[in-house]
């Protein structure tokens, strides 16, 4: 059974190279590529999902605008935000009898932060209708996937120590009036910063999914 999985650290990176790069990555991608997680951080920008509806668009503004293949309706990404990308093959971990769907594979990701955000004495929870992690009420995690041949890529984007404001030029995730927070909110700013939140999330994300092996880069 192939556990093996890659984790690469990209720093802050523009949204649409790394957006081409998972998209390659997965359509090049053979039945012995090994899975790989990326962690990033993007430059301020609003991404809409692939049913998104132009609506929920609230205000223009210098911040760019970019149609995404991933679901999900439109959201906000900057410098802060704690991006995790799992580009997985699902069908090969099936076949390796382990049981994964896309439905297994959203859950582990929630499960993955709710686990990350208790560490810090956070209760955080998902819900079955609106796929992210709150914590009263307030949403703290996105999620938006894109399965393709079988394999997953896009991910979760956790906010950590950014600038929400620009989420008013919006309606986060498709809901009007949603608010959002950050792991700043909660505890100590030295203590909410994307380095020592990411080890975090691999740890539970790849220990949920059964991986045994965990290569960093």
């Amino acid at each position: 059974m192939d556990t093996d999985i890659i984790i690469r650290q990209l720093g802050v990176r523009d949204y649409q190279e790394i957006w081409h790069k998972m998209q390659e990555f997965t359509d090049n991608r053979t039945a012995t590529t090994t899975d790989e997680i990326w962690l990033v951080q993007h430059p301020a920008v609003f991404t809409q999902g692939s049913a998104g509806k132009p609506e929920h668009l609230l205000q223009r503004s210098d911040i760019p605008v970019v149609q995404s293949d991933r679901g999900g309706q439109i959201t906000y990404h900057a410098p802060g935000q704690q991006i995790m990308y799992v580009l997985i093959d699902i069908k090969r971990q099936k076949a390796a009898g382990r049981d994964l769907n896309i439905r297994q594979l959203v859950t582990a990701l929630e499960q993955s932060v709710v686990n990350t955000l208790a560490d810090y004495g956070i209760k955080s929870y998902p819900k079955a209708d609106a796929p992210g992690v709150y914590v009263d009420g307030k949403k703290i995690c996105s999620l938006g996937l894109r399965i393709r041949r079988g394999c997953s890529f896009h991910g979760l984007a956790l906010n950590v120590n950014m600038d929400l404001s620009p989420f008013l030029m919006i309606n986060p995730c498709g809901y009007a009036g949603l608010e959002m927070c950050q792991l700043a909110d909660f505890i100590a700013q030295d203590e909410a910063q994307c380095e020592k939140v990411s080890p975090k999330l691999v740890a539970y994300f790849t220990r949920l999914l059964g991986y045994n092996n965990v290569t960093n880069f």
